[in-house]
């Protein structure tokens, strides 16, 4: 929802749509200032979830397939699609005359090569397509998946800052994650890549080839890094950036900033992304490879507190892997470890680790710096845990050294993060729970190493099952087990925000927001 000059009204709720403003006839030219926080070490999203790809690669790399706020498909690279009634296949039809940015062809063997490299390198992609079996290319405009068993969700996972396309061209036979058109992209989409000066700003430019002729509407979009939340929302109030999403400002500037009379808040533009905010528990860790302790921690943590004094009471306590926003999927008897210090005590005792010397043991926590709510989660963590005679060392990381640290070097016990449960369970949450999905050096995977047969199969069955109610059954069954076993401690599913000065005109028309490719967004100085 909207949120202007009248400010919160009963906290996020706003005045209208994000696109309420925009001008019948959209103006060309000038250049967009966009804001983000971290900076990941590439820009297409190809082998990764980062927040920074997300954002940036669907201007270049664009997807199959984009959605409207009612999340109903809208065609991008493919102009029609039909699904087999058995759901064991789906074929796309390709716009024709589309070129990449270096002059080649676009083409059915582009989708395919993008899907099974999705497929056998991407944190959620290798869940979301693992039913693939492959994918034809019967003419340069046609490529049909090809599926062992059926995914009722797949035609939502379409999305560029999901499943970009790539060219194969500049892929094929070399290393994904070190390719350097990671880092210098190449693409389809409305905008070409111009420099990137690590630490400062990525330039993008129009591409006056775009196949949606007359957009793009920009001339150019500058990205710059801006690390400290402050700083970005004095930039943003001076007018020196246009726009910045996933909550630039600090989290308890956003009633105050809503009576900027050059400002614009809205909430729209999250629901693909699933926001969920969760506490992983590393199980390589003896101590905490004892469910007990696991249960222990979780009665430590208030999660009301949390709510309040790390997201500043915007969201939802969430303690079930499935966020109440997946409501069709959400079990709402799953509930919270009640915050019970003294049963967390006697707990620990149990387990074998008393208190000596005023400390049971020490623990790191590591903590996402794509959001500053995070960061104080675990100051939150340290506070809460001391009493109990846990010592927790709060770790400060880069984005890069974070990722690092958590999914290749495994250097944590307590990892604060934000794995979004995106638009379905079978992609959002099997990656974090899924006993195949622990694969050291993938990103936002199972981070936990966390394997229990029945939680495996239950997602596994989830994934292939047709019969919504026989899902959704499913679905509840691995929600009660997985809060049983806690390797991962559920907090808030968080709202977020994207500030924009109010010239800027359509930067949330889909269901993505600032993930979309941009081509309608244009400025509107009057």
């Amino acid at each position: 929802m909207l949120i202007g000059a009248a400010g919160l009204i009963g906290g996020d709720v706003g005045l209208g749509s994000a696109t309420a403003r925009a001008d019948p006839i959209p103006k060309r030219g000038g250049t967009l200032r966009l804001v983000l926080a971290t900076e990941s070490a590439n820009l297409v999203p190809i082998d990764n979830t980062f927040g920074t790809t997300g954002v940036i690669g669907p201007k270049v790399n664009e997807g199959l397939l984009t959605y409207d706020a009612a999340f109903r498909p809208v065609p991008q690279l493919a102009s029609a699609w039909s699904e087999a009634e058995d759901g064991l296949s789906i074929t796309f039809q390709l716009r024709p005359a589309v070129k990449w940015h270096d002059g080649r062809d676009f083409t059915a063997a582009d989708v395919a090569f993008s899907i099974l490299t999705l497929k056998a390198v991407h944190p959620r992609g290798r869940a979301t397509f693992a039913n693939v079996q492959d994918v034809e290319t019967p003419n340069p405009h046609t490529a049909i998946l090809r599926l062992s068993r059926p995914a009722p969700y797949l035609l939502r996972a379409f999305a560029a800052s999901e499943s970009p396309i790539v060219p194969k061209h500049l892929y094929e036979g070399r290393d994904i994650g070190s390719n350097p058109a990671n880092a210098a992209p190449i693409g389809t989409g409305p905008f070409v890549f111009k420099e990137w000066v690590k630490g400062s700003h990525v330039i993008l430019d129009r591409n006056p080839d775009y196949w949606d002729a007359p957009k793009p509407y920009l001339d150019r979009i500058i990205v710059r890094f801006i690390p400290d939340a402050n700083a970005r929302a004095a930039a943003l109030a001076a007018g020196e950036i246009d726009l910045g999403g996933d909550t630039p400002v600090p989290r308890s500037d956003i009633a105050s900033l809503s009576a900027h009379p050059a400002l614009e808040i809205t909430s729209d533009g999250y629901a693909y992304l699933g926001n969920h905010s969760q506490l992983v528990l590393n199980l390589d860790n003896p101590i905490l490879a004892k469910r007990a302790v696991r249960q222990a921690i979780a009665h430590a943590i208030d999660l009301r507190a949390v709510l309040n004094v790390a997201w500043y009471g915007q969201g939802v306590i969430a303690p079930s892997p499935i966020s109440p926003a997946l409501k069709e999927f959400h079990n709402p008897a799953v509930k919270a470890y009640p915050f019970d210090p003294k049963r967390a005590a006697s707990l620990l005792d149990e387990a074998g680790h008393p208190i000596r010397n005023g400390r049971r043991f020490g623990v790191r926590i590591l903590h996402n710096p794509f959001s500053e709510g995070n960061g104080r989660v675990a100051a939150y963590l340290r506070q809460a845990l001391a009493p109990l005679g846990i010592e927790a060392t709060v770790q400060n990381l880069d984005f890069a050294g974070f990722v690092k640290a958590v999914y290749t070097d495994r250097a944590f016990d307590f990892d604060v993060d934000n794995l979004s449960n995106t638009f379905d369970p079978t992609l959002g949450v099997q990656r974090v729970y899924w006993s195949k999905n622990f694969k050291p050096g993938l990103g936002f995977s199972n981070g936990s190493h966390y394997a229990n047969a029945e939680v495996d199969a239950l997602l596994e069955q989830a994934a292939v099952e047709n019969d919504p109610a026989k899902r959704r059954a499913a679905f509840f069954r691995f929600q009660e087990i997985a809060q049983e076993d806690l390797p991962v401690i559920n907090l808030i599913a968080y709202d977020a925000y994207t500030v924009a000065r109010k010239h800027v005109r359509n930067h949330t028309v889909t269901i993505d927001g600032v993930r979309s490719n941009f081509a309608d967004v244009y400025l509107d100085r009057n």
